[in-house]
């Protein structure tokens, strides 16, 4: 269990990073890296989207020496939006349930659209499009890392992405109470109909 002065530290590690939930670092949210950082458990060089300033920031919260951007994670690059090409979309929602902060809009079988505003680049609608109808278009060319995001927009794609694992959660809920109902249904359905065939044997 991690100690208080841990905790708080990987509070401060995540209100640093640009919480594009892209899953570059190796983890599955922005959250889960800070936490490891805070372990001392993962380097500071891991966040593309953070870019070099990133780095920086993370450097001073953690008392660590800036490195250079793991090539292994991407490289820093302008922000990024996704781009749905509608005449090619066979509306399999597959994007829309890759999207970590539900900026994509659409229906089983009909065409999807992004809400630009919305869209952190992260990229991971474009492997999960079974067409390849996704590309990604450069939006801040030439301003990179922190430079083509901020603490707005961070703090912006960080509440979408807590509300959409909220509702996940309620989905999966009401998924198990409606499942463990049915089950419920079924035994007492089985139990009539053996209790039926035992009185005429």
């Amino acid at each position: 269990m991690a100690s208080t002065g841990q905790a708080r530290l990987a509070a401060r590690i995540e209100d640093a990073l640009p919480q594009t939930q892209c899953t570059r670092c190796g983890y599955p949210d922005c959250h889960g890296y800070a936490q490891a950082i805070a372990s001392d458990s993962a380097a500071i060089n891991r966040c593309p989207p953070g870019g070099r300033e990133g780095i920086g920031r993370l450097a001073a919260l953690t008392g660590r020496a800036p490195i250079a951007l793991d090539p292994a994670r991407g490289i820093e690059g302008p922000r990024r939006l996704a781009v749905i090409d509608e005449s090619w979309c066979i509306g399999c929602t597959l994007c829309i349930q890759a999207c970590p902060v539900d900026c994509i809009v659409g229906a089983s079988k009909r065409m999807h659209t992004v809400i630009d505003g919305l869209c952190t680049g992260c990229e991971l609608c474009v492997p999960a499009c079974p067409v390849d109808c996704i590309g990604m278009v450069d939006v801040t060319t030439p301003a990179t890392g922190w430079q083509a995001w901020s603490a707005k927009l961070a703090a912006q794609a960080r509440e979408r992405y807590l509300r959409r694992r909220q509702r996940l959660r309620r989905e999966q809920r009401e998924h198990d109470r409606e499942m463990a109902q049915r089950a419920a249904r079924k035994l007492a359905s089985l139990a009539q109909r053996s209790a039926i065939t035992d009185g005429d044997s």
